[in-house]
């Protein structure tokens, strides 16, 4: 009777030890339990990590925005001085700033949606706001050497110009950062124009100092040469940017 109280199936298959049938237990449910467990520890280790590209998106609108209030605070803080001085020097860097500011919106939209043509096309966008800031601030510098004005609160001028200085320098350093952290040339460039760009600031300062010494006629013709210094920079952008998609294509 013993035999066959130990032929019972207890739910896996029969098996006969020296003529003794039983069951063992061992067969399905083992099986099943372990896969199960394997299943969920394999759920928990991918469980709670962030796609790459998530992360380089993130980090990529982070970076635009940060410039964006940089830049749009500086140019604020331009403006103001603008209507009270009536500098072109001042103007045609107010202007570069201002358009400088607006890049990010391209940008920004090009790192949520995590498409690399995007940030191509963002880039070019870049490119395209550098050459309208300079046209704009060329216009501006010839009309007033054909219409002369008088440069008012000449303190308040180089004041405006070290506040472009600070401010495009440190949206330089946020936007070459993480370009380069991103392997981004639309932001590489970005950064790159920024850092010349306070250097562009530098010239209010020294239109500022000019007048004051009586000659008001460098206002305009620093306005000038600010523009053709703006050329140069969208120059180096569109190679920059160029250069950047050409890698990317044969990376691919």
């Amino acid at each position: 009777m013993s035999h066959l109280a130990s032929y019972e199936p207890v739910g896996g298959e029969l098996h006969r030890h020296h003529g003794v049938e039983h069951a063992h237990p061992h067969g399905g449910p083992h099986e099943h339990d372990h896969g199960h467990d394997h299943a969920h520890h394999g759920h928990g280790h991918s469980h709670g990590l962030i796609d790459p590209s998530i992360r380089r998106s993130r980090a990529g609108v982070r970076a635009v925005l940060l410039a964006l209030l940089v830049l749009g605070l500086t140019a604020a803080a331009q403006a103001v001085v603008f209507a009270a001085t009536g500098s072109v020097a001042l103007l045609a860097d107010l202007i570069h700033n201002a358009g400088d500011a607006a890049t990010a919106i391209p940008l920004g939209i090009a790192f949520a949606l995590r498409s690399e043509r995007a940030e191509q096309w963002a880039g070019l966008a870049v490119v395209g706001a550098i050459l309208v800031s300079a046209c704009v601030a060329g216009f501006e510098a010839i009309d007033r050497l054909v219409h002369p004005q008088p440069v008012h609160q000449l303190g308040a001028l180089a004041l405006a110009g070290a506040i472009g200085f600070a401010g495009n320098h440190v949206a330089a350093i946020v936007r070459t950062r993480a370009g380069q952290r991103l392997d981004s040339p639309a932001l590489i460039a970005d950064g790159n124009h920024a850092r010349a760009d306070a250097y562009v600031s530098l010239a209010v300062i020294a239109s500022a100092l000019v007048v004051a010494l009586g000659v008001p006629v460098a206002d305009p013709l620093i306005g000038l040469a600010i523009t053709l210094v703006i050329l140069r920079i969208t120059w180096q952008s569109w190679q920059t940017i160029r250069h950047g998609a050409h890698g990317h294509a044969h990376a691919h």
